[in-house]
């Protein structure tokens, strides 16, 4: 993370009014995927298990900082509503705190969709979260979001860049926010979205970013199995803070569509379809490296 400077105070945060600034100094390196637009993969496996090692510094940096959660921010990828037991309860109490998505919920059928195709998911979850530690984690860490020491394959992350989607989640949730953004290519379903197995995973990309990481900080047997349903959940907050600020901030009920419909349903779909063959990838990997350590599968 680039150095962050204090004024004569000695402060690094300067509140004015609703608004919080920090001055950054340029980080080093080069913005090597300046030009990468969302949900694009890497350039090659190699950049991504440079991003996995980054992604495990930023967890041991955060370890032991205690604020709580972000409450009520738009565009913020928390997980409030698949950490509960009742799903359902949950989202509609965080949807109920946000009344132009509620009102756009209400002539639409995207809630029961959702629910009923994401439950499978939880219900997996479940039973592991309470071996998931809270952690403050970035939700956003994908190839342009990070500064890199040059061009070629063998490049290292010098920097990570734009904190403004980090809350109060845990490591998992981080993760498979880092395998969401880059190794599917979700541009394809948009583009398509009646031919879902066209949508292509870059598995060579998902095991580097894995080993990348577990270099650093290897996960526990829970956060392992833990990973695959947190996969297939995690969009779902941040489809609803997405519909909602396109309601609320920017008042277009067609890119509303985008995020509900588009983003929240037509993902849940995928990954209750083509998308298994990922997420059965992922159980695999978990179930490999748990036997590797004299475990057994369960």
């Amino acid at each position: 993370m680039p150095l962050v400077f204090a004024d004569i105070r000695g402060k690094t945060a300067v509140v004015a009014g609703e608004w919080t600034y920090e001055v950054h100094a340029v980080p080093a390196g080069i913005d090597l995927y300046e030009d990468a637009i969302s949900w694009t993969p890497f350039r090659c496996a190699e950049h991504a298990r440079a991003t996995g090692r980054e992604m495990a510094r930023l967890h041991l940096a955060a370890e032991g900082y205690d604020a709580p959660p972000r409450a009520g921010r738009a565009l913020v990828p928390g997980f409030s509503i698949y950490a509960q037991a009742d799903a359902g309860a949950a989202f509609d109490g965080y949807v109920g705190a946000r009344p132009a998505v509620r009102e756009y919920l209400e002539q639409r059928d995207c809630r029961e969709k959702a629910l009923e195709l994401l439950a499978p998911f939880h219900a997996e979850l479940l039973p592991l979260l309470p071996g998931l530690a809270p952690l403050w984690t970035h939700n956003d860490l994908h190839a342009s979001n990070l500064f890199w020491s040059e061009a070629g394959a063998g490049a290292d992350v010098t920097a990570a860049i734009d904190f403004g989607l980090c809350d109060r989640t845990n490591a998992v949730h981080d993760v498979a926010h880092a395998i969401e953004r880059s190794i599917v290519d979700w541009l394809a379903l948009v583009n398509d979205p009646a031919h879902p197995e066209k949508v292509a995973v870059h598995f060579d990309h998902l095991r580097a970013l894995l080993d990348g990481y577990e270099l650093v900080r290897p996960l526990s047997v829970v956060a392992a199995r833990a990973l695959a349903p947190m996969l297939a959940l995690g969009h779902a907050e941040f489809a609803l803070s997405e519909t909602d600020y396109f309601l609320s901030v920017l008042h277009s009920r067609e890119k509303a569509w985008f995020a509900c419909e588009g983003y929240l349903v037509l993902h849940a779909r995928w990954w209750r379809g083509e998308g298994a063959r990922l997420l059965n990838a992922l159980r695999r990997w978990a179930e490999t490296r748990e036997m590797h350590a004299g475990g057994t599968p369960k």
